[in-house]
């Protein structure tokens, strides 16, 4: 066995076009080190819904050269399948964007001279530029599919492969399957033609049009006087949102700055993720350190490819006291704005996100559609006018960005924070006023890192066959396993509880090592003095719920 598993080594180093991951394999041979190896030739990285992603390294199990390499060949090879694009006798262009993390260069590059020889036209992007700007792109340039070369918001070892076709959302089943069918068949990468030039690399025109799209978000005659401390987290940001507010006319942010440039080691956080623990501190420190005409209304972060977006608020009265908004709440109040001004159109969001989005556009005569997790079902919404999930994501522009966008959602709460502002009330009095109107919707999650996958699927299976009947002291009245799919939503690795006055969902994540648990409880309020008591009794209900919900399922 361990013959074969040298042997296999040996071959993939052969191919290896990248001098350094041919090192570190070469070093893993000479060593016999066959544990390493093993991890990295058990298997191979598979590419699905959010294409792959993984931590760099050698070898079919890691992100590297050879693995974007053929999946690149086989995207090529599924694109060339489904016929010539709509202006005949042209090739159909492949557009590709990449963020600041180790190698995201490269894979670029790489897809591009991939594209390019099995004779579609590529355009990559001019520098690491926002997950967004790459989405726009597709539309705006009419193009067949595009790449973005990221890994979001995972560790600094990670990077990732996101595919979008022509309309500009990420894929869904069964593209997924059929690109996957079309990587494996690749046999060898002396197979693919990989020209060193005949790609183009866009200038800032793209960029100008996105920044021009961005004007379609805000009213014109709102007030942009709320101020703002902002964090790139380490990431690429910080530009865009930057020459997105000078030309919206709001105050100019004031940088994190130990945070402001890109810097794929992300020194000053465990995670580059607004929602982990510390990843906010600095943000907190720059805020309480600002005053008088600086002091800011509100806290902006994005994620480091930018297509999530942060708020913090101040609690309390003198400064010294923020936190965090939840992408819930945060999700409510853009869809309140929203519907303030008049917005027409189907309301969606995921189905962990908050059913308070719901009771908006039912008030609102609006239609609300919940999807499966994800933008790439979200932006698939009939009709869609705005579209969130709870993990800080937000589409509030689908004509312009048919995804997720940290940039335009960083413009609207800003704007709905200055029309506040204007009236003498913030974020928290708003959401007030939506918990008196619609009952405290009140959501907490209760996620759990393994390093075992296996930790994962024992907890599912287990909660399976051993199903809670109650949490909380709250009856489970209904169970649904998502395996199973429904009415609305296609089949999917979850489980839903509701109970009596609350919900909850279990799945794991598609994009990290995590098991997730999504819970939501619904306290009636009748008037706002009742508001304290009620978000009393939703914290403990929600502790409660985390407790026998961790117990229920082993973890």
């Amino acid at each position: 066995m361990h013959d074969e598993l040298i042997a296999q080594a040996q071959a993939w180093l052969t191919e290896d076009p990248d001098p350094e991951t041919r090192t570190e394999l070469a070093r893993l041979i000479d060593a016999e080190d066959h544990t390493e190896l093993a991890a990295r030739f058990s298997g191979t990285l598979q590419f699905g819904t959010a294409g792959l992603r993984g931590e760099l390294g050698a070898g079919p199990m890691r992100m590297n050269r050879s693995v974007v390499i053929r999946a690149a060949a086989g995207l090529a090879a599924y694109l060339k399948k489904q016929g010539p694009p709509e202006r005949e006798g042209e090739a159909g262009l492949v557009v590709i964007g990449y963020d600041a993390r180790h190698k995201s260069h490269d894979f670029a590059q790489d897809t591009a001279a991939v594209m390019t020889g099995a004779g579609l036209r590529a355009a990559v992007l001019p520098r690491p530029l926002p997950t967004p700007v790459l989405a726009f792109a597709i539309r705006h340039l009419g193009a067949v599919a595009g790449v973005e070369v990221t890994a979001s918001h995972n560790p600094p070892r990670d990077n990732g492969y996101k595919v979008y076709l022509g309309d500009g959302s990420q894929i869904v089943p069964p593209a997924d399957i059929d690109i996957a069918a079309e990587i494996a068949a690749v046999p060898s990468l002396t197979t693919v033609p990989r020209p060193t030039e005949g790609w183009d690399t866009l200038d800032d025109s793209v960029l100008d049009a996105y920044l021009a799209r961005t004007d379609a978000v805000l009213s014109e005659a709102s007030p942009r006087t709320a101020r703002t401390v902002y964090t790139a987290m380490h990431g690429v940001g910080k530009d865009v949102l930057l020459a997105a507010f000078a030309r919206a006319g709001f105050p100019a942010p004031v940088l994190v700055a130990e945070q402001a440039e890109p810097d794929p080691e992300f020194p000053t956080v465990a995670f580059p993720n607004p929602e982990e623990p510390g990843a906010m501190d600095l943000a907190f420190a720059t805020a309480r350190a600002c005053s008088g005409e600086t002091a800011p209304d509100l806290i902006i972060a994005n994620d480091p490819d930018a297509d999530r977006c942060a708020v913090a608020v101040q609690d309390g009265t003198d400064g010294t006291d923020w936190r965090m908004l939840r992408g819930d709440e945060v999700g409510a109040l853009l869809a309140a704005h929203l519907v303030r001004r008049g917005a027409t159109g189907t309301f969606a969001e995921s189905i962990v996100s908050s059913s308070l989005l719901g009771r908006i556009a039912e008030k609102a005569g609006l239609p609300h559609v919940e999807t499966l997790t994800g933008f790439k079902w979200i932006a698939r919404a009939e009709g869609l006018r705005y579209g969130y999930e709870e993990a800080l994501g937000y589409c509030v522009d689908p004509d312009g960005v048919r995804d997720k966008d940290g940039i335009t959602a960083a413009l609207l709460i800003t704007e709905l924070a200055s029309q506040l502002k204007e009236e003498g009330r913030t974020l928290l009095d708003l959401l007030d006023d939506l918990a008196v109107e619609h009952g405290l919707h009140a959501t907490d999650q209760l996620s759990v890192r393994v390093e075992d996958l296996s930790l994962i699927a024992a907890a599912m299976r287990r909660l399976r066959e051993q199903p809670p009947t109650e949490l909380a002291g709250l009856p489970i009245t209904r169970t649904d396993d998502l395996t199973k799919g429904t009415a609305e939503l296609p089949p999917t690795d979850g489980l839903r509880y509701t109970l009596d006055g609350a919900r909850v969902i279990v799945r794991p994540s598609g994009t990290e090592p995590k098991l997730k648990c999504y819970l939501e409880v619904v306290i009636p309020v009748g008037s706002h003095k009742d508001l304290p008591a009620a978000r009393a009794k939703a914290t403990a209900l929600l502790e409660s719920i985390k407790c026998d919900l961790s117990t229920a399922a082993g973890i």
